[in-house]
């Protein structure tokens, strides 16, 4: 798998469509009968509507049924008790196993049609019978993982949603999610759901508590970033959905002094990774990044680091999908990582 740049979502899409997919669309639409707004789907029931985070309404005769997704937005509705027919985006790694986006979906009963930045086969999505398009945003009104190259291809074949996950508030971005899936036939009073809710609450406070209690130990500054072979991408808290949700909660975060044009990250090469003073780090765990045991292997600079010598780095799921189960998890853990970790930085 080609490694990705922790490159701001709204920044690039970088990649082209492979030739194969792109080859024979407009018989594909033919035989697909036009698809777009109009177009009925195989579940009964009344006309089916719902206005997306762009402001445009998806509309059609029934409740969708057959909807591919963006893997983020594929696993939160999972969460949510809503199966998806595909999904595109990070979903497989080179060993069959499901990448870390996947979450809790079994890989093994969706078809994808794209698992690597640039990959959207159009030949597949149109052979599903697409009644539905999910995917997620960091700016409207760009489709996260849908090539812009051929979004008018494959957006005329399916009505689409798109759920803002990028500059707003975590809890906004799962209940967007929630809104959706009641509409595609979710039971979101069913217990899974209520008892995911409550702990994503529980988890709240309990990181509340830790964060309180770090800064009456003299505070405690942590620090998020993303690892490549040849740079440290040191994250801007305010960029990120997940972190400002932490630092609300009054988590300290180290805030790079300048970051990329767009935002989100610092570059630094790995010898000024120790620009910032942190206690503890995070690591962005999405595929294609270098982890903590290889950085600590290969990379001096890292090594050398206060936080990693006191064994206090943690992984950052900055992707993870925005549901209630996806996120009070993670928020336990960081919590428990805030506890555990004292003063190492001078």
């Amino acid at each position: 798998m080609r490694a990705r740049r922790p490159i701001p979502p709204a920044l690039t899409r970088r990649g082209l469509l492979g030739a194969g997919g792109a080859l024979g669309v407009g018989g594909l639409l033919s035989a697909c009968g036009g698809g777009g707004v109009g177009a009925k789907s195989s579940g009964g029931g009344s006309a089916w509507s719902f206005e997306d985070d762009r402001g445009t309404t998806a509309k059609a005769a029934n409740r969708p049924r057959r909807i591919v997704a963006y893997i983020g937005a594929a696993a939160a509705l999972h969460d949510l008790g809503v199966e998806c027919t595909g999904v595109f985006g990070p979903t497989k790694l080179k060993n069959g196993e499901p990448d870390v986006q996947a979450a809790d979906l079994d890989v093994d009963k969706v078809t994808v049609i794209g698992n690597t930045w640039g990959e959207f086969s159009i030949e597949k999505y149109a052979k599903l019978r697409p009644e539905l398009l999910v995917s997620t945003m960091n700016a409207s009104p760009t489709l996260w993982y849908v090539p812009e190259e051929s979004a008018k291809k494959i957006t005329s074949l399916a009505p689409t949603v798109g759920i803002l996950t990028g500059r707003t508030s975590l809890t906004q971005a799962i209940g967007r999610f929630a809104e959706l899936a009641a509409s595609l036939g979710a039971d979101l009073a069913a217990e899974k759901v209520t008892a995911a809710k409550k702990r994503f609450e529980a988890a709240n406070e309990t990181l509340r508590r830790s964060a309180k209690a770090a800064k009456a130990r003299g505070g405690l500054k942590v620090m998020a970033v993303s690892a490549q072979a040849d740079l440290l991408y040191v994250g801007d808290p305010a960029d990120f959905t997940d972190l400002r949700h932490y630092a609300d909660l009054g988590i300290e975060f180290v805030t790079p002094a300048k970051t990329a044009k767009g935002g989100f990250f610092q570059e630094l090469g790995w010898e000024n990774a120790d620009r910032y003073a942190a206690d503890l780090i995070l690591v962005d765990g999405r595929t294609g990044n270098l982890q903590p045991a290889e950085l600590k292997k290969s990379k001096p600079t890292w090594a050398k680091l206060p936080a990693v010598g006191a064994g206090q780095v943690i992984s950052w799921h900055n992707e993870a999908q925005f549901s209630h189960a996806g996120y009070a998890p993670l928020i336990e853990r960081l919590a428990a990582a805030v506890d555990k970790s004292k003063k190492a930085a001078a």
